[in-house]
């Protein structure tokens, strides 16, 4: 149904006439209550979806990231506010916070890292299965912040490799959700190869 354009002479907004439910572009997709199904009309017969496996597990990759927070300052606060109800991480699927590194994928890397913690981040890492995914969150992690001292790590890449860094001191949790969605992007385009 052609939407027709209304004027009205006490208006300085142009308006459309509106339309009753179902009467829109969703005409015969959607069933209004007191309606009998209806059936959608050369919906199954005349349209494809052709992709390859590759686009379809990647996609899948990144829409289903379970993070392992690795939180040993102040920057694991703001991860904790990311996954709480006002954020919401839960819209792109990574809510699923996994504490053993057997059940993860994306490992956040949230504060600060001696010399001493350098071995225990390595080992975690290496016990994730493949494919699994590193994000270095804060100033500590990704260049060892303000510690420019003998027995920080001065950026974890020198650890692990790293996919994707979000800066800051600490980070806010808009910038680590940011991050993540940067990394769904570079998973779905298939650019994490290891």
């Amino acid at each position: 149904m052609p939407v027709k354009e209304t004027s009205f002479p006490d208006s300085i907004i142009r308006r459309k006439a509106g339309v009753g439910p179902g009467e829109g572009p969703e005409k015969g997709l959607i069933t209004l209550p007191g309606e009998s199904d209806r059936e959608v009309a050369d919906l199954g017969s005349s349209t494809y979806l052709t992709t390859t496996v590759d686009t379809m597990v990647n996609w899948a990759r990144g829409n289903s990231l379970w993070p392992l927070p690795f939180g040993t300052a102040c920057c694991a606060i703001e991860f904790m506010s990311m996954v709480s109800s006002h954020y919401d991480i839960a819209r792109f699927g990574a809510e699923v916070v996994r504490f053993s590194p057997r059940q993860a994928d994306l490992m956040i890397v949230a504060g600060t890292i001696v010399d001493k913690m350098a071995p225990v981040l390595k080992k975690i890492y290496e016990q994730m299965p493949e494919p699994r995914y590193v994000l270095a969150m804060g100033a500590c992690a990704t260049s060892g912040g303000f510690y420019r001292a003998y027995h920080v790590v001065q950026g974890i890449d020198e650890i692990v490799p790293v996919d994707i860094w979000v800066p800051g001191c600490p980070p806010t949790p808009e910038g680590l959700m940011y991050g993540i969605l940067k990394l769904k992007e570079k998973i779905e385009r298939g650019e994490i190869k290891r």
